[in-house]
């Protein structure tokens, strides 16, 4: 199965160096200096990785196919991708996978379909569409989707109230922020020193 590894980002500097935006969890093993990265689309690669550097948590990387500034600027939004087996380990899912599954509450009730992942800087978000065809972004930590079951085709959700667009009108408001007026001391003490 292919899988994407990182979406090439912006040229950076004039020898052919662009940034990547990781989507993978082994960059030093999928980015080694000599791998060879299928390109989508395909007329873009297939690409050799030349060189690699790390500057403050970003990849950076030049290809062998692209060695100045304009021709990297040609492959940004490009996708890398590798042939590679199923995943075998337990709390770990590819965006393939849970594309397509029913998103369940945990009382029961269906609360839509997951139509993909998006990677987020803090975490990943699945993306839900709702009944009424709202589109909703939902961490994805295990306090809120505690059940991910593939061969199942659902994922159960415990979403806090007003997370999404059909339960807006359970938002929860800290009591802090309800009534406040701007005043100071007792708000309830109108008028007197």
């Amino acid at each position: 199965m292919r899988l994407t590894v990182a979406r090439v980002g912006r040229a950076h500097g004039l020898r052919g160096e662009v940034a990547l935006d990781l989507r993978t969890d082994l960059p030093e093993e999928r980015l080694a200096v000599g791998t060879v990265l299928v390109a989508e689309p395909a007329s873009r690669g297939p690409l050799t990785v030349s060189r690699t550097r790390v500057q403050h948590g970003r990849w950076y990387v030049t290809f062998a196919e692209a060695s100045d500034r304009t021709a990297a600027e040609a492959l940004a939004g490009t996708e890398l991708v590798v042939e590679t087996e199923a995943s075998d380990e337990e709390d770990a899912w590819y965006p393939y996978e849970l594309a397509g599954l029913r998103a369940e509450h945990v009382d029961g009730r269906v609360l839509g379909e997951v139509v993909g992942l998006e990677h987020l800087p803090a975490h990943d978000a699945l993306v839900l569409r709702e009944p009424d065809g709202a589109r909703t972004l939902v961490p994805f930590v295990r306090a809120i989707v505690p059940v991910v079951d593939v061969p199942g085709g659902r994922v159960v959700l415990d979403p806090p109230g007003g997370l999404l667009a059909s339960d807006a009108a359970n938002l929860v408001v800290s009591e802090e922020t309800v009534g406040r007026t701007g005043t100071t001391g007792d708000e309830g003490d109108e008028g007197t020193a």
